[in-house]
């Protein structure tokens, strides 16, 4: 069941991917992770590994490499389109790079990454929980999860199955964001609005130590 919905996701982005930025408006993303970005913290003078979890055409990292001059970003996602795109819009080669693959199955190694950050992409995945065990498995010992996705107060989290998008998209309350982290070893630092129903939280894994 995950794999068909992970196949067929693909194909709907793939489709949208030469025109993406126009059919979702360039500035809505902006207005995003602008706000996004005044809560990330990360060394300016010192490199810091970063992963961005369906990462799209690759503005979010952009955005990252152009505040942090050591970043070394790494850009996930499903469609070779998408990548694609990517790839031809990066403007801080070699800093970012692009690998195709699923975020419940994430072809890197434990503890690599200082930070990692989903934005508008966590809602498209079936299995949130493995999503949440790989993310804990890949940060380093006090790294942080930025997720930045609408969100609900409901209780049990809202389902939406909206024709033209490859399969349902869940919606899941601060509590069962919460929930999911704690169940993957993370903790939960706090939870800012960004725009409207657009919610960051802040997850951290445990440094070794602690």
């Amino acid at each position: 069941m995950t794999a068909n919905v992970l196949a067929a996701k693909t194909r709907v982005f793939d489709q949208w991917a030469p025109n993406y930025d126009w059919l979702f408006t360039t500035v809505f993303y902006q207005a995003v992770h602008q706000r996004l970005l005044s809560y990330v913290n990360l060394p300016q003078d010192s490199p810091a590994a970063v992963l961005d979890i369906g990462c799209g055409t690759g503005k979010l990292l952009n955005r990252l490499a152009s505040q942090f001059p050591q970043l070394q970003g790494t850009g996930l996602d499903l469609s070779p389109e998408m990548l694609r795109q990517a790839r031809q819009r990066n403007r801080h080669r070699p800093r970012l790079i692009f690998v195709q693959g699923a975020s419940e199955a994430m072809p890197f190694a434990d503890n690599q990454f200082r930070a990692a950050f989903s934005t508008i992409s966590f809602l498209h995945y079936p299995d949130p929980q493995q999503v949440f065990l790989e993310i804990g498995r890949v940060l380093k010992p006090g790294g942080q999860f930025h997720l930045v996705d609408y969100t609900t107060f409901l209780e049990l989290g809202t389902q939406h199955n909206i024709a033209g998008l490859g399969g349902p998209m869940y919606f899941y309350s601060p509590q069962q964001r919460k929930t999911l982290a704690a169940n993957a070893g993370l903790i939960c630092n706090a939870h800012h609005s960004l725009l409207g129903p657009v919610l960051l939280s802040i997850f951290q894994k445990p440094n070794l130590s602690n």
